[in-house]
């Protein structure tokens, strides 16, 4: 079993979001007592709209830029070390690339536990890169990803979701989710879909409840959802019970319904003030 967090990777752009995610990082780096990791990567196409072959007909010296990241850097880390109270550290790190590569370059060369990324709020545009970038880094690492807007800072982890989308036990986000709720004194929230044949499901509610409570001595519910799309029924659900944190894996299953949302891979944290924990690799 999972039992602790010692490096969160926090990417920075320099946009409101970067608050959302290091308010989020210190706060399980206080109660955790990990390390958090502020990466901003400076890319190598400075000019997005040209081909890589047609962008070496423009020069462009990026030291500056690579000196001005570092500088904003430093900034949050004076601003945020202040409201570390536990024996976790701040690390800056400015990278030059591809952001997904770097960034994954970086989660496996010094052991990333979590990756905590900040939603946008109000643009569509960003929001939609957001979630892809999400599923992106989720399947290039296979570590978890919290996604974060700014509602979600209200949130302390006291309920957790944990949607089951097919017949196995979801070993990964389970003991993730047992390590949090330890920590956080939490009560887990294991929840499916009716299936068509009105069969309830019990099976897996009953196994899975049985793992997390030989791993822990938190609070476990097991409840059978009435909904056609996974996503959509337990975001609704959530938000009725005021939980803290949804778990889900990079699968279809959480894809909002629509056709758009299949193509554009829109995972349920599109559309959710909630926090929302992606992780690739479930059976682990």
């Amino acid at each position: 079993m999972q039992n602790n967090l010692y490096n969160i990777l926090v990417p920075v752009d320099f946009t409101q979001k970067d608050k959302w995610a290091t308010a989020k990082a210190i706060e399980l780096a206080n109660a955790l007592h990990c390390n958090i990791h502020l990466v901003h990567v400076v890319s190598k196409n400075i000019f997005p709209l040209l081909t890589v072959e047609a962008a070496h007909f423009y020069p462009y010296d990026y030291t500056a830029d690579l000196k001005n990241a570092q500088d904003r850097l430093h900034e949050m880390k004076e601003a945020y070390s202040q409201h570390l109270c536990g024996k976790g550290q701040i690390e800056i790190s400015v990278l030059h690339g591809n952001e997904q590569e770097e960034l994954a370059k970086y989660a496996r060369l010094y052991q990333m536990d979590m990756f905590v990324k900040g939603l946008s709020k109000f643009n569509l545009l960003h929001r939609i890169i957001s979630t892809v970038s999400i599923s992106n880094l989720a399947k290039k690492t296979f570590i978890p990803v919290l996604a974060v807007r700014a509602s979600g800072l209200v949130s302390h982890f006291k309920k957790i979701v944990l949607p089951l989308h097919d017949d196995h036990v979801p070993m990964r986000r389970i003991r993730l989710a047992a390590m949090l709720g330890r920590y956080f004194k939490s009560t887990i929230f294991v929840v499916s879909l009716r299936k068509e044949n009105n069969e309830p499901g019990v099976p897996i509610l009953s196994q899975t409840m049985e793992v997390i409570q030989s791993l822990t001595t938190i609070p476990v519910q097991s409840i059978i959802l009435e909904g056609k799309n996974l996503a959509t029924t337990t975001l609704n659900f959530s938000k009725k019970i005021n939980a803290d944190l949804i778990m889900i894996n990079n699968k279809h299953e959480y894809y909002l319904p629509g056709l758009w949302n299949r193509v554009t891979k829109r995972l349920l944290s599109y559309n959710s003030s909630i926090p929302v924990i992606t992780l690739e690799k479930e059976y682990e």
